[in-house]
């Protein structure tokens, strides 16, 4: 049986305790497409659900997505770290070096105890290569450890606050019930509105 989404998650949600684990999450064309698990109460089990959100994504959403694409050059082998490589801990813009660069989209794996990237880099020739990281466990040790695990740990998790909070309706107008408001009705703007009026019948 197929169950609407917005009556389990988001803002028209029932209230109490609600867990959202996300699997994967990938933006397109600025849009979050998004495979998750949704348990309402501690006493029901968790209900897996795909989504793919028809409103562009908030600039909160896109910034984080963006904070993730030195990991993926690094991990990826794509640059060099140099000392100008990370982006300004204040203002958190990429520096030149990233402009090819994009993260597109993540996964979890081992109960969300570790991550892989995805992400493409634009060719000088115009053509796009598609990057998947190697897997990042974070809970655990490696024989040859990411040595910016920590620091990639904490962006994927702030990453996933707002992704949680793009399937709990914020989009980038901020309006809260964007994601799960009921289309509006149809209006012809340069149509006249002609009112219907019941007939009689006919003998």
């Amino acid at each position: 049986m197929i169950t609407p989404l917005h009556a389990i998650v988001g803002p028209a949600a029932p209230a109490g305790h609600s867990l959202i684990r996300v699997q994967k999450a990938r933006l397109k064309n600025q849009q979050l497409q998004c495979e998750f698990t949704e348990q309402r109460t501690d006493d029901v089990p968790a209900r897996t659900f795909a989504l793919t959100c028809q409103e562009t994504a908030h600039p909160d959403l896109l910034h984080w997505f963006a904070q993730l694409v030195p990991h993926l050059c690094l991990l990826c082998e794509q640059l060099p770290e140099t000392p100008t490589y990370w982006p300004d801990d204040e203002t958190g813009i990429l520096p030149e070096h990233f402009a090819a660069f994009t993260v597109t989209g993540l996964s979890f794996g081992h109960g969300g105890s570790g991550v892989t990237l995805t992400g493409q880099r634009q060719l000088a020739a115009g053509k796009l290569l598609n990057l998947t990281s190697p897997y990042v466990a974070f809970d655990r040790e490696e024989l040859e450890p990411y040595a910016y695990a920590g620091l990639l740990d904490a962006t994927v998790q702030t990453t996933l606050l707002e992704i949680e909070a793009a399937l709990r309706g914020k989009c980038t107008e901020c309006r809260q019930l964007g994601l799960f408001e009921p289309p509006a009705p149809f209006t012809a703007p340069d149509e006249p509105f002609v009112p219907l009026i019941p007939m009689p019948a006919h003998a």
